[in-house]
């Protein structure tokens, strides 16, 4: 008897009932300290307002429940609650709203009286459900985000670690390599507003493009001598991170992909697929300056997928040429203004997000002066006061 398929189906219903209970037990704590939060604001509201009051009624309350119920209630994550609450009241507010006025409705409906309703138990319970799809992270995971300043780009993070599953750790490596702002700079004004507001949207094939990328995990020192192979090496035995870093919808195919032309032989350094684009995205490595010839090189490896590889109901093939150093002029005088190729610096270490947020600002003053209305010249034509 072949048991090796029950056994499968065992192993991934145990895994699946694992990760959903790991996520109730998240959504119930992070829901809890809301609360808290909460019943901490209103003590302070009703209570002095002063702060040295406040100080006092955390410290009381953090040496109290740590006394019944352990670790988790220090006086920093109390205030991390109260904090927690005045951020999130709004949309938790919205759905508990929500939540009301569908129980008001109910009951007229049954022709029951509207008083009748308790804004207490009955009404928790039912938003409760509803805040718990508001709130998809761990505590840990709006603990740091908290932390960013900026509402757009906090708001953005935790988007994107809800919609690709990070951990903790990969939500920090994402916002210490500036991802925000490396999207961003490479969208005009309205795509970055739509960064927080949908978080990464992959459309066409510019939505994936980031300037620079971070490669800082492939450990490879920013000061030593290493060749074109060595970096394409050092990728594939870190290629769950470098996915990670290419982004949404990205699938490995190969490596040293070589093609015949006419007798010529010729090598794509990586090939993967992009299962949000339905197309090939091709990767060439350059680790010194970008010239007119690598990007010749490039057009001429699409145009061979495209006639040769592709299949007909899948969209034009990609190129990313990733390099040291790039001229954005020569970029644009090389290849047609349709061209599905792009070129993108690499980095080795992570960047400064202080110098990330500078271009950034340079890049917004730069795109306003560019899209600024144009003033009209006078009509030497027509004088004050309209024509005699």
């Amino acid at each position: 008897m072949n048991w090796e398929g029950l056994l499968d189906q065992v192993r991934d219903l145990v895994r699946s009932a694992r990760k959903a209970a790991a996520q109730s037990v998240n959504t119930i704590q992070v829901i809890t300290c809301f609360e808290i939060g909460h019943l901490i604001v209103e003590h302070e509201q009703s209570g002095e307002r002063r702060a040295e009051y406040g100080r006092q009624v955390l410290n009381h309350l953090s040496q109290a429940l740590t006394m019944e119920f352990g670790l988790g209630f220090s006086e920093r994550n109390l205030r991390n609650m109260r904090r927690f609450f005045l951020e999130y009241r709004n949309r938790v507010r919205e759905t508990r709203n929500e939540t009301i006025g569908e129980l008001t409705e109910y009951k007229h409906k049954k022709s029951m009286e509207v008083t009748s309703v308790s804004p207490g138990k009955v009404i928790w319970q039912k938003a409760s459900a509803k805040s718990a799809s508001l709130f998809c992270l761990s505590w840990s995971h709006y603990v740091f985000l908290m932390a960013i300043k900026n509402s757009d780009e906090r708001q953005f993070y935790e988007i994107e670690a809800e919609q690709n599953s990070w951990s903790l750790p990969e939500l920090k490596r994402q916002f210490n390599s500036g991802l925000y702002e490396r999207l961003a700079l490479s969208r005009n004004k309205r795509k970055v507003q739509e960064l927080s507001e949908k978080g990464q949207i992959i459309e066409k094939p510019e939505d994936m493009i980031k300037q620079p990328y971070v490669l800082e995990f492939l450990g490879i020192d920013v000061l030593s001598a290493y060749s074109e192979s060595d970096l394409e090496k050092a990728i594939i035995d870190k290629l769950e991170l470098f996915l990670l870093e290419l982004g949404k919808g990205f699938l490995f195919e190969s490596r040293q992909k070589r093609f015949t032309f006419d007798t010529d032989h010729f090598i794509v350094d990586l090939v993967f697929y992009n299962r949000m684009l339905r197309c090939y995205v091709l990767i060439d490595l350059k680790i010194g300056k970008l010239t007119h010839q690598d990007l010749g090189q490039m057009q001429m490896y699409v145009n061979y997928f495209d006639r040769h590889v592709k299949t007909e109901d899948e969209n034009p093939t990609v190129g990313i040429l990733l390099c040291k150093m790039k001229n954005d002029a020569l970029v644009e005088l090389t290849l047609p203004r349709n061209a599905k190729i792009f070129a993108s610096q690499y980095q080795l270490y992570l960047p400064s997000k202080q110098e990330l947020r500078e271009h950034l600002l340079e890049w917004s003053a730069g795109w306003k002066e560019q899209n600024k209305p144009k003033s009209r010249p006078p009509n030497p034509h027509k004088e004050k006061g309209g024509p005699k």
